[in-house]
């Protein structure tokens, strides 16, 4: 029987798949510390001043992770990109088990942060090579679930973990499980679409040859360095708007058992039963917000419009979500409010995070993506030394502060960032 090479494969949702899985990974390990921190800071005799060192510590390497591996990724690959990656964090997140004192765990979160920021700049080029314009958000969709889902067990598997092993174990074990994943990626992740031999002749053209990604005339690739990205306004767009955005997604990430303990007086069991809840609003968000801009786009609506209305959906939901939780005074209602916050966030960030793509060309998404990581630190790392300051009574001041960030995200998509088109040439006025 003859095979027809014109059978659709669906290698491109088997990439995003792995990489939603290292996301996954990814978020185990950078939650262990705030799940474990009640015993942690008992043992090291930390106080919450320190806790906020130490998140300052990650994003500040983070950050610099951001850029050097956005460029990393457009120069070496994404698969090569990914591997080393992950092959550094794993090692990073095992070196806590050894450590002893708040010098200690800063020289192994300096090297976490920078090592897990390759996850982001290297899933939005991954997500710019392998997706046409009307799937690129709902892949980005799945990747950013993956985040959600890492948040979703990684309470309640640090808390069983920790029961078990101590937090030195646990941290051994965590470790180990990047490197698990690395050998499925390298023997799936053989080259790009236009190469790949288990990419069929019709999936490479719905990749590759998209109505919605090609100009009507043939033109050459433009490939900015960092100096000429700057000079558009829609980069400037993309970086103000989650310079003010990503803030509300850290200050949960990193301060919601810190939040859980300080307010309803939990333990790490207790944290592990109630911690996850919101991540699941998250997850919901990631796909259902991916999906709809990839349904508005298959409607017929351009991509600049079905981009900006998912993104404002989001924010719409996000700041009277906010205001809730400041209302929160039992652990129920405070985590459903987080939820519905969180929910709103991943719809706006996932649509947010494609337009690197949508608006770049493949071997420029990487740095966008990366610049765009940079600013979204720069603002949280502002919040992060807020937050001591602010909860000595409550987290009502800084709930407040964050969904005041919301308007600001939304006017910087709207006002500076332009029309999201293709942008081929250095000089672009809009």
């Amino acid at each position: 029987m003859k095979v027809t090479t014109q059978a659709r494969t669906y290698v491109r949702w088997l990439i995003v798949a792995l990489i939603a899985v290292a996301t996954v990974i990814n978020y185990i390990d950078r939650n262990a510390l705030a799940v474990m921190w009640p015993q942690i800071s008992q043992d090291v005799g930390a106080t919450k001043e320190d806790y906020a060192l130490l998140v300052t510590v990650f994003m500040l390497f983070y950050a610099a992770g951001q850029f050097v591996f956005g460029r990393l990724f457009d120069i070496i690959g994404t698969r090569l990109g990914f591997a080393l990656s992950i092959a550094v964090w794993s090692i990073s997140i095992a070196l806590h088990s050894v450590t002893h004192s708040i010098l200690s765990f800063s020289i192994v979160r300096a090297m976490l942060g920078i090592s897990e920021a390759g996850a982001w700049p290297g899933a939005v080029k991954a997500n710019a090579e392998w997706f046409p314009a009307r799937e690129r958000a709902l892949a980005q969709g799945v990747f950013n679930a993956g985040a959600s889902i890492g948040a979703i067990i990684s309470a309640p598997l640090i808390a069983m973990l920790f029961l078990w092993l101590g937090w030195r174990g646990t941290f051994t074990l965590i470790g180990a499980i990047g490197f698990i994943w690395l050998l499925p990626w390298l023997i799936i992740y053989r080259a790009g679409p236009d190469k790949h031999p288990w990419v069929s002749a019709a999936e490479r053209a719905l990749i590759l040859d998209a109505p919605t990604e090609q100009p009507a005339v043939p033109v050459a690739e433009y490939v900015p360095n960092v100096r000429q990205l700057l000079g558009h306004r829609q980069t400037w767009g993309i970086l103000i708007s989650r310079f003010f955005l990503d803030p509300i997604w850290w200050l949960f990430v990193s301060w919601l058992p810190i939040y859980l303990a300080d307010t309803f007086g939990f333990d790490i069991k207790q944290i592990g039963i109630f911690a996850w809840v919101p991540y699941v609003g998250a997850m919901i968000g990631s796909l259902g917000g991916g999906w709809l801009s990839g349904r508005l786009i298959g409607a017929g609506w351009s991509v600049d419009k079905a981009r900006k209305v998912v993104i404002t959906l989001g924010g719409a939901i996000m700041a009277p979500a906010l205001i809730g939780a400041v209302l929160a005074t039992d652990p129920v209602w405070a985590v459903i409010t987080i939820a519905f916050v969180l929910l709103g966030f991943q719809i706006a960030i996932g649509n947010i995070q494609t337009l690197p793509g949508d608006i770049f060309s493949g071997k420029s998404v990487g740095s966008v993506a990366g610049l765009g990581g940079m600013a979204a630190v720069a603002g949280t790392l502002i919040t992060t030394w807020l937050v001591p300051a602010m909860t000595h009574d409550s987290y009502a001041p800084i709930f407040i502060l964050v969904a005041a960030l919301v308007p600001a995200s939304l006017l910087a998509l709207w006002l500076v960032t332009g029309r999201v088109e293709k942008i081929h040439g250095p000089v672009e006025r809009r």
